[in-house]
Order: structure tokens, then C-alpha cells, then sequence
């Protein structure tokens, strides 16, 4: 066992969201996926980051339990229906936030697990320790999540989409 996984052991589970966080490619919730039945997931398919999993109903949904997004435009590109569109391309309607309680560099013990990972270099550092995330520069992207050892990095649902 390594020393990540350790200390993912020792400390709690996240809880399972009670929303839906769906591809940053579309433009209203209500419409979502009335023509995902027909495409059988392409989505999913192309994903590179392997993040779009397919829901009951067919419709996509991320899972940031393997990976982020990389905004890469690819599931738009190959929707049939265009359910996802390039044009309603947007930041995931989430927010990104640290759980101070969880979080082992808030408790003085050096971790960087967050900040590697971060692609828009939005996590910062009150020198080695107390991360925050900037969240003008926090695209919600998602890969500071699944690698945070000790499931500080929580995210919330956005009523509102920015564009």
C-alpha cells in the first residue's frame, strides 16, 4: 500500500451527490436528453479523460472519481441530436471547494495532491500549507478531486450557468 492510498483508507468517504453534474456542452437542464435514448452514449465513448458515464435514463452525467475534464470539446462534437452542443460550451455547473477539516495541509501536514493536478493553476498555497481555490481561475474541470487523499476537495451544485 502506498502512502496516498493510506491515507485515503484512513480518512472518510465522500458522500454520493444528490445531483446530477452533467457535460458543459448543453443549454437547459429541462430539455436535457429527450434524444439521448437514441444515440447509445457516444459520448462516453470518445471521452478521453473517461469521465461521462451513462445514466438510467441514457442520459450523460461526469464522474470525477477517475479523472477531470479537459474541455476537450470531443463529446459535443460527436452528439447526433446535439443534446451537447460547441455552442453552449460553459464551466461545469459546479463549485469546487476545500473542506478545511479534511484537508491534511489545513491540519500542518504538507500536502500538494490538489495542486499538481490543477490545470488552470487555481489552487494556491498559504506557503506550504492552507490551499484555497481562486474560482475566477477555477474552471470546475475536476481533477483536484479524485486525487485529494483525503476527500477534502467537495463540490456543490451551481443553480446558474455562466458561459
Amino acid at each position: 500500500m502506498n502512502r496516498r492510498d493510506l491515507f485515503t483508507f484512513m480518512f472518510k468517504k465522500k458522500e454520493t451527490k444528490k445531483f446530477i453534474v452533467r457535460p458543459p456542452y448543453f443549454a437547459n437542464e429541462e430539455q436535457f436528453g429527450v434524444d439521448c435514448i437514441t444515440c447509445e452514449g457516444r459520448c462516453s465513448v470518445v471521452c478521453p479523460e473517461k469521465i461521462i458515464t451513462i445514466l438510467e435514463d441514457k442520459t450523460p452525467a461526469l464522474n470525477f472519481s477517475f479523472s477531470g475534464c479537459t474541455y476537450c470539446d470531443e463529446c459535443a462534437l460527436i452528439c447526433p441530436n446535439e443534446t451537447l452542443k460547441l455552442i453552449e460550451k460553459k464551466k461545469i455547473n459546479i463549485t469546487v471547494s476545500i473542506d478545511t477539516t479534511l484537508c491534511m495541509s489545513w491540519q500542518n501536514t504538507m500536502c500538494f495532491s490538489c495542486k499538481d493536478p490543477c490545470i488552470d493553476d487555481a489552487i494556491f498555497f498559504d506557503g506550504i500549507f492552507k490551499p484555497t481555490i481562486s474560482h475566477d481561475k477555477c474552471t470546475n474541470c475536476g481533477f483536484c478531486i479524485k486525487v485529494c487523499p483525503s476527500n477534502a476537495i467537495v463540490y456543490s451544485q451551481v443553480i446558474s450557468n455562466q458561459k
